[in-house]
């Protein structure tokens, strides 16, 4: 998959980590019917690659899927064995280089200019600012995109609606959301709720894109 141009075209990746492999399974689905394009499954979660096959026969062959935390070259053949096809990681790693050995698109944790320029050293897609909020949220962003102004973050960690907003306003990418999306559904809260606010964040993130934000 073109993982660079989906993320400038859907700007938003929901991040599913759940304890609940069967409700994990079910907050996918929800999410790609709620018109959450980019779904990524971490690996944190519980049997995550069963959760990330499964999805994938639901979704079919064509679907962007992609597994998250992926930390070791062992993860990523094991991701792509599943059926994902685009890796996250937290951090710079093997796993960065394995998924470039196995063609699969890698959005790569960065935190500092030096992890940024080692990233593209290693053929990363796009950039995960992590953890965002902590690393000082908009701003920094904003600070990066002087040395670094064409290259595509993707600020993940504390994001909310607002946040999402904020970033994309300072010229993120696309933005990844984690429990302020998924709320409790994948440890088998609301999938109602899950929906509301799956439209909420893809309502913000779309009037972010009509509004120029790259």
């Amino acid at each position: 998959m073109d993982l660079l141009t989906a993320l400038r075209a859907h700007r938003l990746v929901a991040i599913v980590r759940g304890g609940d492999a069967d409700a994990a399974l079910k907050t996918v689905l929800a999410l790609v019917e709620e018109g959450v394009t980019l779904v990524e499954v971490s690996l944190s979660g519980r049997d995550a690659l069963e959760v990330i096959a499964a999805a994938r026969t639901a979704l079919g062959p064509d679907a962007p899927l992609g597994a998250g935390t992926v930390l070791t070259a062992d993860d990523a053949r094991a991701a792509r064995r599943a059926g994902a096809d685009f890796l996250v990681t937290p951090a710079l790693g093997e796993a960065v280089e394995a998924a470039r050995a196995l063609g699969l698109p890698v959005l790569a944790g960065v935190m500092t200019p030096t992890d940024i320029v080692a990233a593209v050293r290693l053929g990363a897609d796009a950039l995960k600012l992590f953890p965002a909020a902590q690393a000082g949220g908009p701003s920094y962003l904003r600070a990066l995109r002087g040395p670094f102004p064409t290259l595509p973050f993707v600020p993940v960690g504390g994001v909310d609606e607002d946040a999402a907003r904020a970033y994309l306003a300072a010229g993120a990418t696309a933005v990844g959301v984690g429990s302020p999306l998924i709320g409790d559904a994948a440890d088998g809260g609301s999938l109602d709720a899950l929906r509301s606010r799956a439209r909420t964040f893809t309502a913000a993130t779309r009037a972010a894109a009509l509004g120029g934000a790259r």
